[in-house]
């Protein structure tokens, strides 16, 4: 079974409201960039990837977890982050029952988690380019 299959079993297992917070929590995050890729990680925890990890959402007795794997370092104007908010790398949205997806919002902060993961590549990229040079040399 492949990721994504598994995120569907996940979210249907999830008959109550948790697993329809996941799932548009799911539709949001993908929609708000194409090239993003799902994951099963941890045992048992859906994660979107691009250019590294993104997000990781998680479905607890009382709430759906989406922790952002480097939340401290993005920018949130529209204060999605609620949890988390202490650490100096994590940060995360503790969604409730009766809680509303400010969709926009979330595609907003999921770019921006795109944007960074991608700046971060970029500061590497001349170190890793130059260890291939000197590989291909070596052959």
């Amino acid at each position: 079974m492949n990721p994504s299959e598994r995120i569907d079993q996940l979210i249907a297992e999830l008959t109550d409201w948790r697993g329809k917070t996941l799932a548009r929590v799911r539709k949001t995050i993908l929609e708000a960039d194409r090239e993003i890729i799902e994951e099963w990680k941890w045992m048992g925890s859906p994660v979107w990837s691009r250019d590294g990890i993104i997000a990781v959402g998680n479905a607890h007795k009382d709430k759906v977890k989406l922790t952002f794997d480097r939340g401290a370092s993005l920018s949130d104007p529209d204060k999605l982050f609620n949890a988390g908010l202490e650490g100096n790398r994590w940060r995360a949205i503790d969604l409730f029952e009766d809680d509303k997806i400010d969709e926009r919002a979330l595609k907003n902060l999921i770019r921006t988690a795109v944007d960074f993961n991608q700046m971060q590549l970029k500061k590497k990229a001349p170190v890793g380019i130059r260890a291939k040079v000197r590989k291909s040399r070596k052959t």
